[in-house]
């Protein structure tokens, strides 16, 4: 897990060769392979969270509006309420990524707005899942009936400083696999790591207003 301002940075590396170093006999190679970068706002139609609220209920709240900015992901410390968000990267169309594309790195940016309450660490795990047609339902909360299709721990976890922040997450490993398994959708559980119940709610922003091209959540792939 990096802190970086906006990984926009990283548009700049698009289309470069990566030509191979050598001597005279270069050109027996082959062309240079040539890197793209493409950057995919999460699809606020789609994003949400789920909310364990008592034994097998279920809160499911789905698309961002002028009411609903944000979602959550670990433990209410006040309710006791588990949430798991969901992320929706649409991976067709000119900003996305070609089916036969070979992935070289995948980062998801993601603004936090608080960590609740002010004491401790949060552990936070980012399960790559399929909840297709793109609608969220109760049952993907859980990982048995929704199981992963890959998964990762962020490293380190999450802490205070993390707030009023870009929070910068390899998520290569991620991507490869929706590669592999040909999603046209690369969507994401992330959820508080199993274990020990530790009361702490991570607020990830998800506006829809004039500044989301700032802080929504950003998907940055670099392909060839």
């Amino acid at each position: 897990m990096i802190n970086f301002p906006r990984v926009a940075w990283a548009l700049a590396f698009a289309s470069i060769g990566l030509a191979s170093c050598g001597g005279g006999n270069d050109h027996l190679l082959g062309p240079p392979i040539i890197a793209h970068t493409t950057a995919i706002e999460s699809d606020p139609s789609f994003d949400g969270d789920i909310a364990l609220t008592l034994p097998n209920t279920f809160t499911v709240t789905q698309g961002m509006s002028a009411t609903v900015q944000s979602i959550f992901a670990g433990i209410d410390p006040v309710t006791g309420d588990e949430y798991r968000s969901f992320l929706d990267f649409q991976l067709t169309g000119s900003t996305g990524v070609p089916g036969n594309a070979i992935i070289e790195t995948a980062f998801l940016d993601i603004y936090i707005n608080s960590l609740q309450t002010n004491v401790g660490t949060l552990p936070i795990r980012i399960d790559l899942v399929e909840f297709q047609p793109p609608n969220i339902i109760a049952t993907d909360y859980d990982r048995t009936v929704q199981p992963p299709l890959a998964s990762i721990l962020v490293t380190p976890d999450f802490a205070q400083s993390d707030v009023g922040t870009n929070v910068s997450i390899d998520v290569t490993s991620l991507m490869v696999k929706a590669q592999e398994l040909g999603l046209v959708d690369f969507q994401v559980r992330i959820l508080e790591e199993l274990g020990p119940a530790i009361p702490l709610l991570l607020e990830i922003n998800d506006t829809t207003g004039a500044n989301r091209a700032t802080l929504a959540p950003l998907l940055t792939v670099t392909y060839h």
